[in-house]
């Protein structure tokens, strides 16, 4: 028999520490994480010129290439998720996500420091879509990891809101590259900007990972996880092993929780990452003019994730998801349709992306949470984070790529409005699934066990109204 010690007591000051330090060490990955992504969407169009565009190229086949290799880094993020989830499952979330952050700026930085293709020909492309790949492995192991310290830290009453800052500093991270990407491409001109000054965004990476480091070699091992592994849990006042849930059952919830964050998915990145190379390649907009587009559509949906997720500790995190897939449903071709219009306004233009940008903050505020209350503690790293990374794979990376070939192929010019309805009309008939008491109560810890106390809960894993 394992004989588990009790932590000694801490004092009130100290208490609230361990909450707070999670906040900060798992927000700050993931700002860095969609720091890179955004920083990638919008050079997407520089990325292409220096390396998947030979003299005498074509512009656009180059961009659907540079594309590609972001869907590519898409792609293997579940793999990183089922790799870096199982040993977040097994050893504890800490080590995990200390490793992942080195991974993710050792990548990072790297790509900022590449030969282009005049330098070294067609090794160019194939070194950066294995950095990309570096990039989509790490990624994958973030955010089960950094979900998981949040809201199994988080106190009772309140993993909404916890959860939602990890959705918070996605938009921060995406507003931090564009604001960079602006900054840079006001203070240099066209030239230098393609030629060098496109490297320092991702140079930057590197101070902002040693600082993750630091945030997350001080980070704590979460009671939930603690707990998970005494094998000698008290289950209805007998001893008896904390069970894990079968595969099958496993399964099904993340499939189910991937439907019900894809129109999140979709929507984030049509609107947040791929919109400056849409109003550019397709409506003919100036660089600086995409740029501002989207870190006004960025604005809105950081402004609206905090308060969805506190309201989802309210009310339920089935209505505001459902909110906002439905908006982005019936708004999607109306806002598109504005934004083609030479007739209309900047101001009212911006108006627009803001309040797309915060309709999809609706769904990304209570997500993390919803997700992390589909999964018991033995498996939840793993499970949530194939749900998110599955549901982005398919529907973020592929996002630029779908769009602009089909934009090529078509001719059709509001393809980014039909794939956004689609998803989001999708993700609806998910989120109908959702029961509407999944945010009272404690995390679960065993298969079937929704109130932590082995009591169980008929429905199982992932389980639905």
């Amino acid at each position: 028999m394992t004989v588990s010690i009790p932590d000694p007591p801490r004092a009130t000051g100290e208490a609230v520490r361990p909450p707070r330090r999670a906040l900060v060490a798992g927000s700050v990955g993931n700002f860095i994480e969609w720091y890179e992504f955004g920083v990638y969407g919008y050079f997407a169009t520089v990325i292409a010129a220096n390396f998947f565009t030979p003299e005498g190229g074509n512009d656009l086949e180059g961009l659907v290439k540079t594309y590609a290799s972001f869907a590519l880094a898409f792609f293997f993020r579940p793999i990183g998720a089922a790799v870096f989830g199982r040993l977040g499952d097994r050893i504890g979330r800490r080590p995990v996500l200390i490793l992942v952050v080195l991974l993710m700026t050792a990548a990072t930085t790297l790509i900022g420091l590449l030969p282009t293709y005049d330098t070294v020909g067609a090794a160019a492309p194939w070194l950066l879509t294995f950095l990309r790949v570096l990039q989509g492995l790490s990624a994958g192991g973030e955010f089960g990891g950094a979900v998981s310290i949040m809201t199994e830290f988080a106190p009772d009453g309140r993993r909404g809101l916890y959860g939602a800052w990890q959705s918070f500093t996605v938009a921060l991270g995406l507003l931090g590259g564009a604001g960079v990407a602006a900054l840079l491409a006001t203070v240099l001109s066209e030239q230098a900007l393609n030629d060098w000054g496109w490297r320092l965004p991702f140079v930057l990476t590197l101070p902002m990972g040693l600082g993750a480091l630091w945030l997350r070699l001080r980070l704590e091992e979460t009671p939930a996880f603690r707990g998970a592994g005494d094998t000698d849990k008290r289950v209805g006042g007998a001893v008896a092993p904390l069970p894990t849930p079968p595969a099958a059952e496993v399964a099904r919830a993340i499939v189910l929780g991937a439907g019900r964050i894809m129109g999140w998915a979709a929507a984030g990145y049509t609107f947040l990452v791929v919109l400056p190379s849409y109003l550019q390649s397709t409506l003919g907009a100036s660089f600086r003019q995409a740029l501002i587009a989207t870190v006004v559509a960025n604005l809105g949906f950081a402004a609206s994730i905090i308060p969805a997720g506190w309201l989802s500790d309210r009310i339920g995190r089935r209505p505001v998801m459902l909110a906002g897939a439905a908006l982005v449903t019936v708004s999607a071709i109306p806002l598109l349709n504005l934004l083609q219009d030479t007739d209309r306004s900047n101001l009212v233009k911006g108006m627009a992306v803001f309040a797309a940008g915060a309709a999809v903050g609706l769904m990304a505020g209570p997500g993390p949470a919803m997700l992390a209350e589909m999964f018991p503690t033995r498996v939840r790293y793993t499970g949530l984070g194939l749900a998110y990374a599955l549901s982005n794979a398919v529907f973020s990376g592929c996002a630029g790529l779908i769009i602009t070939k089909t934009i090529e192929r078509t001719g059709e010019v509001d393809i980014p409005a039909y794939y956004t309805t689609v998803t989001c009309a999708i993700s609806l008939l998910a989120l109908l699934t959702l029961r509407g008491d999944d945010h009272r109560g404690p995390l679960r810890e065993g298969r079937g066990d929704r109130h932590g106390d082995g009591r169980g809960d008929e429905r199982g894993v992932g389980r639905c109204e």
